[in-house]
């Protein structure tokens, strides 16, 4: 069965980086395309960033482009989304997913706060 388990969540001061990293099994990761969604208090589950099976498309949310970039390497089964210029609104629980399965991961805490 599909699991995701995301990692690389922390606490970082505005401006700062952080790197996610999310690891696929139970289907063929280099043939699906994956998303990093992004939920935070009081707020609806947001997409954030896709990227498609090979790596060669990318999509972002308007207020994260040129800040973040979705990345992901076939040969480890693993998803990134690596985050920089952090915003205390970019405070969130942020979750990977695979659009064919309704699974969702336990997601990581990202806070950005000084």
């Amino acid at each position: 069965q599909v699991q995701l388990v995301e990692s690389g969540g922390g606490l970082v001061q505005p401006g700062g980086s952080l790197r996610l990293s999310c690891a696929a099994s139970g289907f063929t990761f280099s043939r699906n395309a994956m998303r990093w969604y992004r939920q935070a208090p009081g707020k609806e589950r947001e997409l954030v960033a896709a990227i498609s099976s090979a790596g060669g498309s990318t999509n972002y949310l308007g207020s994260v482009k040129g800040r973040f970039t979705i990345s992901r390497d076939n040969s480890k089964n693993t998803v990134y989304l690596q985050m920089n210029s952090l915003k205390p609104e970019d405070t969130a629980v942020y979750y990977c997913k695979v659009p064919f399965a309704a699974y969702w991961g336990q997601g990581t805490q990202v806070t950005v706060s000084s």
